[in-house]
């Protein structure tokens, strides 16, 4: 007798189970769907000594759920013709060529060196038409959740510089794509931002 009442408390149990596992599924897939911002780029100097001959053509941005992202545009550049950089928070951005201070709007800044010129000397004219201390031509950073203020610092001698401020020291990554530079920005140090 004993047995049989123990097969209906284990059918029950099993029934149970099975009606739990749809709502389980569910919420896992909730989960799921909500961006997973961890990461592990730190907040340290990234660097890249290639010194190729290209041009800056663009400077542009964009967003993402866990980080924002800025964008140069260089023809040219690919995985046998590296672009070097050097991406890293500054105290003050200064001009590399005069030393002037360049304001840049943020809780910290960003300071981004590129080995691509803006000037094309065969053609006689400006790749990137932009001014030291303006922003960037046709960057607009509203609803931005990382990103202040971008700044052009100049181009010399085959480099050219940016200060991005961002809303504080976050963590950053820098990877090259064919013809362009990417620099991503976290939103946030955790997971799940």
């Amino acid at each position: 007798m004993r047995r049989w009442t123990t097969v209906p408390m284990v059918l029950a149990l099993a029934v149970a189970g099975t009606a739990a596992v749809p709502a389980m599924a569910s919420a896992a897939t909730r989960s799921a769907a909500v961006a997973d911002c961890s990461n592990g780029w730190g907040s340290l100097p990234k660097n890249d000594r290639s010194y190729p001959s290209v041009q800056l053509e663009n400077i542009r941005t964009g967003q993402n759920a866990c980080y924002d992202r800025l964008v140069f545009d260089i023809p040219g550049a690919s995985e046998t013709n590296r672009l070097g950089y050097h991406v890293n928070y500054v105290d003050v951005l200064r001009q590399d060529a005069s030393g002037t201070v360049i304001p840049v709007n943020g809780g910290a800044i960003l300071e981004v060196v590129v080995t691509a010129h803006t000037y094309d000397w065969t053609a006689g004219k400006y790749t990137y038409p932009a001014s030291a201390g303006d922003a960037l031509p046709g960057v607009d950073l509203t609803g931005y959740r990382t990103f202040v203020d971008a700044r052009f610092a100049g181009s010399n001698e085959g480099y050219t510089q940016v200060g991005l401020g961002v809303r504080a020291k976050l963590p950053f990554r820098v990877f090259q794509l064919d013809n362009r530079l990417v620099v991503d920005v976290a939103h946030t140090w955790g997971a799940g931002s």
